[in-house]
């Protein structure tokens, strides 16, 4: 049964109380996200998060690869409502993994939205929300100035010169972005494939005559989580690799995008690109990517790119502006991406960045003292 959503894009969220499962770095922020009639307290243990949220009458939010399914059980036990909370889509200027916190998260009722296996917010609103005209308009217009401030879910570099990139003429050129192993989009909603090596090689195997450029993900780049390939595994199976400028100006000189579940394929629909997807994100099987991955039966509607972005950006996540500290749109989020003093790291962040360094050399000593998976 389908709804209709204003032009304001106003999703009512229950009320927020208790929250487990939040690195230290991130528990201000979320604070402000939440924070209503009740102070939010922070618990390690979830037992007691859970009690707190009893007593209060009111919700518990979770990272979501913190809940498991026995605080699940106990929550719906208690009839407590449990929030799965991920970072938003587009959500800073700068990576979390280096310890900057979100301007934009997702508070989920159902369940992580990476994961096809059952229902999410997302999925619902994707399947049922009418979106009215003026939300249309709206969804338009932020879709041209992502575009135009080549804004992704980590940067915006509006004042950049454009990426040279030579390769043949002739076949395809086509993306496959490289996502962090063992991260729940992967494990959850990935399918068959589980890494990024297995996803090269079926890439290539699908599309023997394409030039495959490989991006790694940005907080493997870093230092700060797993996934990395050597140079020679990767350009097995790759005819580039790209770690320059920002994941929207590549984009512009792709043709295709080729991904397991990551947030990129997304970002090249709005984009105009053409996406094939072998594992299951949300934005699969809305008829607008060629899919490869997991039946996806509770979906089937078909969406255009509006639709898709008015839900998935608008209505969906929440947001903060980081100089106020108070919630707002994403339109002004956008603004803030304009002011360098709002991003500027702080001692910690500094700290994270010297260690992921460390260890990325380290990592990529030892990889390189391996064969290539060939």
């Amino acid at each position: 049964m389908s709804c209709h959503v204003p032009a304001s894009g106003a999703r009512a969220i229950r009320p927020v109380v208790a929250c487990h499962g939040i690195a230290w770095w991130k528990q201000r922020r979320i604070r402000s996200f939440l924070e209503g009639r009740d102070p939010i307290r922070f618990f390690w243990s979830p037992r007691r998060a859970l009690a707190y949220a009893r007593k209060k009458n009111a919700g518990l939010a979770v990272w979501a690869n913190r809940i498991t399914p026995a605080l699940q059980a106990q929550a719906y036990a208690m009839r407590v409502p449990l929030f799965f909370v991920e970072d938003g889509f587009i959500r800073s200027m700068g990576l979390g993994s280096g310890f900057l916190p979100p301007c934009s998260i997702i508070l989920d009722s159902q369940g992580a939205y990476v994961d096809p296996s059952h229902p999410s917010d997302l999925e619902d609103m994707l399947r049922d929300t009418e979106v009215a005209p003026a939300l249309r308009r709206r969804a338009d217009t932020l879709m041209e100035r992502l575009k135009t401030l080549h804004v992704s879910k980590y940067a915006a570099t509006p004042d950049s010169s454009p990426l040279k990139m030579e390769h043949p003429e002739g076949g395809p050129v086509i993306l496959v972005p490289g996502q962090v192993a063992g991260d729940l989009s992967v494990v959850r909603g990935g399918g068959k494939i589980t890494d990024n090596l297995a996803l090269l090689r079926e890439v290539r195997r699908r599309n023997p005559g394409a030039w495959i450029i490989y991006r790694p993900h940005p907080d493997v780049e870093a230092g700060h989580r797993s996934g990395h390939l050597s140079e020679a595994t990767i350009l097995a199976y790759a005819n580039s690799i790209d770690r320059s400028g920002s994941m929207s100006q590549l984009l512009t000189h792709v043709d295709e995008v080729h991904t397991l579940t990551s947030l990129t394929g997304f970002e090249a629909l709005i984009r105009g690109k053409k996406v094939t997807t072998y594992g299951a994100p949300f934005y699969a099987g809305w008829g607008l990517t060629t899919h490869l991955g997991p039946s996806l039966p509770r979906r089937g509607r078909q969406l255009d790119v509006t639709d898709l972005a008015a839900i998935a950006l608008i209505l969906y996540p929440l947001y903060i502006n980081p100089e106020t500290e108070q919630r707002c749109d994403v339109e002004e989020l956008i603004d803030c991406f304009g002011k360098t003093e709002l991003w500027k790291p702080t001692y910690a962040m500094k700290l994270r960045q010297r260690q992921g360094q460390l260890r990325r050399c380290f990592t990529h000593f030892i990889s390189s003292c391996r064969a290539p998976h060939v």
